[in-house]
C-alpha cells in the first residue's frame, strides 16, 4: 500500500487510502475515527505565516492499519463496532415497535452517533447498534408496559433530545483532537448562534480566528433549500439551558486561550501548531465536562 513518510518518520495512509485497506465504506470509517476505533494524527501542518484555518486533514498511521487486520474476525469485528442503525432497525433489534423506538430515543435513552437530511428536509438519525443493544440489556422494563409518568411529560411538552444529543457527542470528540486552546474553543464556537457567539468572543478579531478554525461537524450531501435549512438547524443549539452550558464553557475556552496563546489573534502571525504533534481522537476529561446536563 502507498504511504507517506512523516516529518518524525511516521508512515501515514490518506483517509480515503486507508478506509479501502481496512475494507470500510466512506461513511463507515468516518464514524469509526469519530468514535476512535480507528487512530488518526494530524497531517503535515500549513507552515506559511499566517495560516490560522481549520485543523489540517488528518491521517491514519500505517501500524494502526497493521493493528486492525490483525485483529480476530477482520473486517467483520470492525464493522460491527461501527454499524449504524434508523430507528426502525432500532426497534427491530428491541423487539418493540417503531412508535416506542422513537419516544425512547426522543427521551434520551440512547443518543444517536450520526444523522443525514433526506430531500425533503427530515432528519434522519442513526444509532449505534452496540448501543441499541446495550440499552435493551440494561433497561428491559422500558421495553414493556406503560411509558414511564416523567418520560411522558417530557415528551407530550415536545422535548426532543436527539440533536442536543448528537451535538455533545460530536463537541467531545472534536475537543480530543484540539491542538491548542484556540482550536478547542472554535470547537465549542461553532455550535452556538452568531448572535450567541458574538455576545461571548465580543473581539472582532476573535470571532473571525474562531470562525477560521471552526472544525467540521457534519457533512452534508442533499443540497435542496430545506435540507439546508435543516442541517443547520441540526448543528446548532437551540434551547435556553444548551446554549447557556456552550456559553459558559466558550467563555472558560477564551479565557485559557487568551492566558495561553494571546497572540494567537494578532493578523499575519503564524500557526502555532507544531510541525508533528499527534492527537489521538479520544474523549480527554475536559471533554466530558462539556457534555450538557440534563
Amino acid at each position: 500500500m502507498t504511504v507517506t513518510v512523516m516529518c518524525d518518520g511516521r508512515q501515514t495512509l490518506s483517509t480515503a487510502r486507508a478506509a479501502q485497506e481496512l475494507e470500510l465504506r466512506t461513511g463507515e470509517f468516518e464514524l469509526a475515527t469519530q468514535l476512535g476505533e480507528v487512530r488518526t494524527v494530524p497531517a503535515e501542518p500549513d507552515r506559511r505565516p499566517g495560516s490560522a484555518g481549520p485543523p489540517a486533514r488528518r491521517r491514519v498511521p500505517a501500524e494502526e492499519i497493521a493493528r486492525l487486520q490483525a485483529e480476530p474476525g477482520f473486517p467483520e469485528s470492525l464493522r460491527a463496532r461501527v454499524r449504524a442503525v434508523t430507528t426502525n432497525e432500532a426497534a427491530a433489534l428491541m423487539g418493540i415497535g417503531p412508535g416506542r423506538a422513537l419516544r425512547l430515543t426522543r427521551a434520551g435513552c440512547v443518543g444517536p452517533v450520526r444523522f443525514y437530511v433526506n430531500r425533503f428536509g427530515a432528519v434522519v438519525w442513526l444509532y449505534l447498534a452496540s448501543e441499541i443493544a446495550a440499552f435493551a440489556e440494561r433497561e428491559p422494563e422500558l421495553l414493556r408496559g406503560n411509558t414511564p409518568a416523567a418520560m411522558r411529560v417530557m415528551l407530550t411538552s415536545g422535548q426532543d433530545w436527539r440533536a442536543r444529543q448528537w451535538r455533545s457527542r460530536r463537541v467531545a470528540q472534536l475537543m480530543g483532537r484540539a491542538e491548542d486552546p484556540w482550536e478547542s474553543a472554535a470547537v465549542i464556537a461553532a455550535v452556538l448562534p452568531p448572535e450567541e457567539l458574538a455576545s461571548v468572543a465580543e473581539d472582532p478579531l476573535e470571532r473571525d480566528l474562531l470562525r477560521r478554525l471552526r472544525p467540521v461537524l457534519a457533512s452534508m450531501i442533499t443540497a435542496t433549500p430545506a435540507a439546508r435549512q435543516a442541517f443547520e438547524r441540526t448543528l446548532t443549539a437551540e434551547e435556553f439551558d444548551e446554549v447557556l452550558w456552550y456559553r459558559v464553557n466558550l467563555s472558560r475556552s477564551l479565557e485559557t486561550a487568551r492566558r495561553e496563546d494571546p497572540g494567537r489573534v494578532r493578523p499575519g502571525r503564524p500557526s502555532s501548531r507544531g510541525a508533528c504533534q499527534e492527537n489521538s481522537p479520544v474523549w480527554t476529561s475536559e471533554a466530558r465536562n462539556l457534555l450538557p446536563r440534563r
